[in-house]
């Protein structure tokens, strides 16, 4: 289960309201555009209460309408102090100055002064309850990413993380060698089969059980050999003067038998005699593996089972690798990680006491520094009359594999015939 940003939807939730009480509050009208004008009070109440008499100052015409008149104004500009003739009393006011009520009276009490109250008391609860929300969230937010902070562990992650790369790297390098001598035999190990076979007439392919070939069609059309059949296939058989098409399809494949047979019994030796390209390319491969000594292989061992032990718990164990991983986890996955923690523990500290990470090193080194090194093969061929036994030892155990994948009945890909 994945972490639940509750705080900061909590926080969101705050701006939300923050905004909505500054939509709010820009929402409140305010007054028009107005133009103040002289009022004749024609009648006037002790409340403030008059009717007043006013010239529109834009279309010029009179006009008569009630007003709420100023009762703190002097006394002398009330009637009939003000105009003792009409009884008349003055006062000012504002007429607007724009819309379709231009030129009429603004009268103030009639402001909803009520409803800008409540637009304005609505806003400011709505900042208030924004603001209580996002401290609120930042407080629990702030809070609750300390605890799950708790357990972020960098550093013993970055260290089984170096433990298996090492790990992976000798294990690498071993399997690289290896393959590099396989590669070398199967060519000398081809080259063998193929003289050997080079030197097999084929008159011995009468010795089948299937049934006791007409060689002699072979021999009469100038195929000496069994490599030559191999070599030849069907269709090339077929072409022959003599030959059918039963003879060359039961040549072929009593000669795949001979190649299976053949290569199996060529065993993994190399002689002493002159240096050929094939023989110097094996010995200098071999020569990799034969000084790494058996070290090499136990350490490219070790580190394919540690790395394989490593890669599920570094997995369990990335939510302790950094900050903000850890707090995008869930509680889940964050007490798995800590348990993967103690585990990447006690193994880092078991690699440290067996010194692994030594060994690791120290087997690449050897792995790494014999290849390409040697481009004559002079070192190898020294190497190897000095200790051949330890050299006919590793060929007969890196190539046993090899050489059981041509049993009885199988067919060497390597003896094919190019038009098959």
């Amino acid at each position: 289960m994945r972490h639940t940003p509750f705080f900061r939807w909590v926080v969101t939730l705050g701006a939300i309201l923050i905004a909505a009480s500054a939509c709010v509050y820009i929402s409140v009208p305010g007054p028009p555009e107005l133009r103040q004008v002289d009022l004749t009070v024609i009648e006037e109440d002790a409340n403030g209460r008059c009717t007043v008499r006013w010239t529109d100052p834009f279309e010029h015409r009179t006009h008569e309408d009630l007003h709420l008149c100023d009762i703190e104004r002097d006394p002398i500009l009330k009637a009939p102090g003000y105009d003792p003739d009409t009884g008349f009393g003055w006062d000012t006011g504002f007429v607007v100055a724009e819309g379709r009520d231009k030129g009429q009276l603004y009268q103030l009490e009639q402001d909803d002064e009520a409803s800008e109250g409540r637009m304005i008391e609505l806003s400011d609860a709505l900042l208030v309850c924004g603001l209580l929300l996002t401290a609120a969230g930042l407080v629990g937010g702030n809070i609750r990413a300390l605890a799950r902070l708790r357990g972020v562990r960098p550093g013993v992650v970055r260290q089984a993380e170096r433990l298996e790369r090492a790990a992976l790297h000798v294990a690498e390098d071993h399997d690289r060698a290896v393959e590099t001598l396989r590669a070398a035999w199967e060519a000398w190990h081809s080259d063998q089969v193929e003289l050997e076979l080079s030197r097999t007439p084929v008159a011995r392919l009468r010795s089948t059980l299937r049934e006791r070939l007409r060689t002699a069609e072979l021999e009469d059309a100038g195929v000496r050999t069994v490599q030559q059949v191999l070599a030849a296939g069907v269709s090339g058989l077929e072409r022959l003067p003599g030959v059918g098409r039963r003879t060359a399809v039961w040549s072929v494949a009593v000669a795949a038998e001979a190649a299976a047979q053949v290569s199996t019994d060529v065993i993994p030796r190399v002689g002493t005699g002159l240096p050929d390209p094939r023989t110097t390319a094996v010995l200098a491969a071999a020569k990799v593996l034969v000084e790494a000594g058996h070290g090499a292989v136990e350490a490219a061992e070790t580190g394919r089972a540690l790395a394989v032990r490593l890669r599920p718990l570094l997995e369990q164990a990335a939510p302790a690798s950094g900050y903000r991983v850890r707090l995008a986890a869930g509680p889940a996955e964050r007490r798995s990680a800590r348990a993967a923690v103690v585990t990447l523990r006690r193994v880092l500290a078991e690699a440290e006491r067996d010194g692994v990470a030594d060994r690791f090193r120290q087997a690449s080194v050897d792995l790494l520094r014999g290849q390409d090194g040697d481009p004559s093969g002079l070192d190898a061929w020294a190497d190897f009359e000095s200790r051949p036994a330890e050299y006919h030892r590793l060929l007969a155990e890196l190539t046993s594999g090899a050489q059981a994948a041509y049993g009885p009945g199988r067919e060497d890909p390597r003896h094919r015939s190019p038009a098959l």
